[in-house]
C-alpha cells in the first residue's frame, strides 16, 4: 500500500509542479504531510539535505522520502513518479515537433533562422575582437593569435564545404578552437 501511496503522491507533485523545484516545495510538503510519511521537522531536514546534494531537488527529495518510507524500491517508485509527467510531456512535444518538421513552412522558417544564428555569433565574435583589441584606440596591441584562430576556423568551415561538399560539424569546430586556444594561450 505504501508503494502505491508513494507513486500517487509524487505523481501529483510531478503533474502540478510549475515554476521549478523551489516552487514545488510547498506542494511536496503538503503531499508528504497529507500522507503522514514524516513529521514537518524531519521534512525540513530532508529538504536541506536534498538541496545540498547534486541533482534536481524534486528528484532528490522524492528519492529521499521514498527510501525513508519503503527502502530502495520506495525511492525508485517515488523518483519514477515525480519525473514521469515531465518525461511524457517532453515525449509528446517531440512527437508533435517531428510532425511539424515535415511541414514545408516550418522547414523554411528553420532554414531562415540558420543564417540569423550564424550572423549573431559572427557579430558577437567581431564585437569581442573589436572591443578588446581595436577600439581602445590601440591602447593594447591587437590579439593576433585570436585573429589567427578565427581565420583558421573560417578556412576550415568554408574549406570543408568546398572540398568535401559537406558542412563541418559545429562540435568539431568547437573542439578544434578549444585545442587551438589551449595551444596558444595555455602555454
Amino acid at each position: 500500500m505504501i508503494l502505491l501511496e508513494l507513486f500517487l503522491g509524487f505523481l501529483i507533485v510531478g503533474l502540478f509542479s510549475f515554476g521549478g523545484a523551489y516552487a514545488a516545495i510547498p506542494l511536496i510538503r503538503d503531499v508528504v504531510l497529507l500522507f503522514g510519511w514524516v513529521e514537518e521537522d524531519v521534512l525540513t531536514n530532508m529538504i536541506a539535505i536534498s538541496e545540498s546534494t547534486p541533482g534536481p531537488i524534486m528528484v532528490n527529495l522524492a528519492t529521499y522520502v521514498g527510501c525513508s518510507q519503503a527502502g530502495v524500491l520506495g525511492g525508485i517508485i517515488a523518483t519514477f513518479a515525480v519525473i514521469l509527467p515531465a518525461f511524457l510531456i517532453i515525449l509528446l512535444i517531440m512527437v508533435v515537433l517531428k510532425k511539424m518538421l515535415a511541414n514545408k513552412y516550418v522547414k523554411a522558417v528553420l532554414e531562415g533562422l540558420k543564417p540569423c544564428i550564424a550572423g549573431i555569433i559572427l557579430a558577437m565574435g567581431s564585437y569581442m575582437i573589436l572591443r578588446n583589441s581595436i577600439l581602445p584606440v590601440f591602447q593594447q596591441p591587437m590579439d593576433l593569435w585570436a585573429l589567427l584562430i578565427a581565420v583558421i576556423l573560417s578556412v576550415l568551415l568554408f574549406g570543408s564545404k568546398l572540398v568535401f561538399k559537406k558542412k563541418m560539424s559545429p562540435i568539431v569546430l568547437i573542439a578544434i578552437s578549444a585545442v587551438l586556444g589551449i595551444a596558444v594561450y595555455g602555454f
